[in-house]
């Protein structure tokens, strides 16, 4: 045994020997102990089943016991409500060990196990974001006295808060609960690798340092092979007639294409299960349990199951088209080769020639070891405006130099100026409403925010319209109302939720609910995600393989079909210059391979020199002109410092809590957030290569 072995709690060293059967802690479980016990801040690193719980669990419960804290002394944070009653058992166990206990909280958890943790809370509470937020708000339960003894916080899958707004929401909500304690808290970040792992820790918390424990290079292991099916049908015939007996688990990244994958393997006679956010609670329960506990069958799936849930031993990971970077890519391929004597494994199956090269650029990133930094968003003003409103809420009215004092150092992730503006224009709108000091909600924040019990504040993050859908008494889920439009006149709607088809016999508009009764089939569901633009490194790596370099990942036949017609139809593409290439017909397209933030911001620039842009997306932009010099005239004059993205004409609605901003502040928020200066700068660097050849180039 090691000394870090040594230094976990006598009772909990009994139990992972005799009760676990554990040899000895891993090297990741080791190197956590002693910072931990220490009480410092630390980032662990670790890929999909690397016992990253473990090495936060077992030195924060051994913490707990050797210091003698009382009552509720540590949060453990996920993204996911699933994650958390997956995690749940777990914990339980490890802290049954030492005589501890572990609740749960969130929005699936009934009124009579809340009074219970409220009468004799647990040591340690699993909860989300939007749930810790919901209690500090609460004028039903006394949150100071809950809270207020907290030490220490665990946040679980850290990478799918800190790129986003949920992560800025969970910081202002640490920062309250230090006031609330009265002391720092000890802040454990769990995480599969990323590329930035120092910056990641510095943020998370707040510059006081801390140590990243874990690999700090993805493992490059692993059997990946990309295939070219053409379309979602041929990927339902592969996926029905590849790996006959074994479990698998298929991703695609929209629930729409999940739904029309599941419905096509049923109607094949493959025993299928579905999992994505629209589906209910129990159906998605259903489907994990039955999927954990049958060898062949296959399951569907969004990003819902990419983020650390237990659904037993699987045999095959199956990616219908591509997933959004290469941090995903590794978290999803990492849930096979978990057993001894089996190997990681992923299947791409690309619909189309860019998915195609988006799978082959993933898989060749991850070979080389490179992965996308994690960047919290620019600018969270719209956060700030929300906290405000929280504040009033939790403390009944708040002043000004309260605000400061309850977001503590977080203030300064918005600038004084930024924060005196916003103020004044949630006041001036009636936003809030100040009396003698004392700010509280006002009446168009009550009329926008206080639906259900303000459950509309409380998420950091936009909720669209959407219809719960019922059998009976079934839940069945929920879809876009523009899921409900028939497809001739006359016809009934069929919708498809669950791999099963519906046909609608009743909406119900005031209470947002959809009757339905089992179809034959031809059912169709539509949620209106938008697209994820791809980045400029993905881009680059797609750009190198055209121009040559070799795939780090095997390929189909098919496959390599395709990719000699692509390289054949992109002949003009080395990688170096930037190639502007004329159709003879009036078309011109530039291949800058910058990604969507970048090309969007050229696009704009080129439209403010007059010129007609037809459109653009990750890979190109394209101009109706026949003017090559033109063209270049006008690449050359962006400004990669000034240029952005056209913004939307309605700023308020693009950005949750956009009402409480300044339409400036509004713009310069999204201008931050859609820009990516280095990438314009870059592709803008480029030496054109002006060119016509007499006909569309394409994908």
């Amino acid at each position: 045994m090691t000394a870090a072995f040594d230094a976990l709690h006598p009772a909990l060293r009994y139990h992972i020997v005799s009760t676990l059967g554990w040899p000895d802690l891993r090297p990741t479980q080791a190197e956590a102990v002693t910072p931990v016990i220490a009480g410092e801040d630390v980032l662990l690193l670790a890929p999909t089943a690397g016992g990253k719980t473990e090495a936060a669990a077992f030195p924060l419960l051994s913490r707990i016991a050797s210091q003698g804290w009382r009552g509720l002394s540590a949060l453990y944070i996920c993204p996911l409500k699933a994650l958390l009653n997956n995690i749940a058992p777990r914990l339980e166990r490890y802290g049954h060990f030492l005589g501890m206990r572990v609740g749960v909280w969130h929005g699936d958890v009934g009124e009579p196990a809340r009074r219970r943790i409220l009468r004799d809370p647990p040591e340690i509470l699993l909860t989300t974001p939007e749930s810790l937020e919901a209690m500090m708000i609460s004028v039903q339960l006394d949150h100071a006295n809950l809270l207020q003894g907290i030490q220490a916080v665990v946040v679980d899958e850290l990478h799918a808060f800190a790129g986003d707004d949920r992560g800025w929401h969970l910081m202002f909500l640490l920062a309250r609960l230090e006031r609330l304690a009265g002391h720092h808290l000890q802040r454990i970040g769990l995480t599969a690798t990323v590329g930035n792992p120092d910056e990641v820790l510095d943020w998370f918390s707040m510059g006081r340092g801390g140590h990243v424990i874990g690999p700090r290079s993805p493992q490059t292991g692993g059997d990946v092979t990309a295939d070219q099916v053409g379309s979602n049908a041929n990927a339902v015939a592969a996926i029905a007639r590849l790996y006959r007996g074994d479990r698998r688990l298929v991703f695609a990244d929209s629930r729409t294409r999940v739904e029309e994958i599941a419905a096509g393997l049923r109607m094949s006679g493959v025993r299928t299960f579905v999992s994505h956010a629209s589906l209910s609670l129990d159906q998605r329960r259903q489907a994990e349990t039955a999927f954990a506990q049958e060898p062949d069958c296959v399951i569907v799936a969004t990003s819902t199951l990419e983020l650390g849930l237990d659904v037993g031993d699987l045999d095959r990971v199956i990616q219908v088209g591509s997933p959004p970077s290469v941090a995903s890519f590794l978290q999803r391929m990492g849930r096979t080769g978990r057993r001894s004597g089996t190997t990681r494994n992923c299947l791409f199956l690309a619909a189309d020639d860019e998915e195609l090269l988006r799978c082959m650029a993933l898989s060749t990133l991850w070979r080389e070891g490179r992965i996308e930094p994690v960047v919290p968003p620019a600018r969270p003003a719209h956060l700030f405006a929300q906290q405000i409103m929280a504040l009033s809420l939790s403390l009944g009215g708040v002043s000004r130099p309260d605000i400061s004092a309850w977001l503590g150092d977080m203030i300064d992730a918005v600038p004084a100026a930024e924060r005196a503006a916003i103020l004044e224009h949630m006041l001036g709108e009636g936003v809030l409403d100040e009396d003698a000091g004392i700010i509280g909600l006002g009446a168009k924040g009550e009329r926008e925010f206080g639906r259900r019990h303000f459950s509309d504040l409380v998420a950091a993050f936009s909720q669209p319209l959407l219809l719960s859908v019922r059998h009976g008494q079934a839940d069945l889920g929920t879809v876009h109302p523009a899921s409900l439009g028939p497809r001739r006149a006359g016809d009934p709607a069929v919708l498809s939720l669950g791999g099963r088809s519906w046909k609608v016999v009743d909406i119900d508009w005031r209470r947002r609910v959809v009757s339905v009764l089992p179809s034959e089939g031809g059912g169709r569901s539509r949620w209106l995600g938008s697209g994820r633009a791809m980045s400029h490194t993905v881009c680059g790596a797609m750009e190198r393989i055209v121009a040559g370099a070799e795939p780090a990942c095997r390929l189909s036949r098919r496959a390599e079909s395709a990719l000699a017609e692509i390289r054949d139809r992109l002949s003009f593409v080395d990688a170096y210059s930037l190639p502007v290439v004329s159709d003879c017909e009036g078309r011109i397209t530039i291949w800058a391979f910058a990604g969507g933030a970048a090309t969007a911001s050229i696009a704009a620039g080129l439209a403010e020199q007059g010129l007609s842009v037809i459109g653009f997306n990750d890979l190109s932009i394209s101009l109706r002109t026949r003017d090559l010099e033109q063209a270049a005239k006008a690449l050359r004059k962006i400004d990669p410092v000034s240029v952005s993205p056209r913004l939307p004409d309605d700023l308020e609605v693009s950005l949750k809590f956009g009402l409480c901003l300044p339409k400036e502040i509004i713009a310069s928020v999204l201008k931050a957030r859609t820009t990516d200066e280095a990438a314009v700068t870059a592709t803008c660097r480029r030496r054109l290569r002006l060119m016509s050849i007499g006909e569309k180039p394409r994908l």
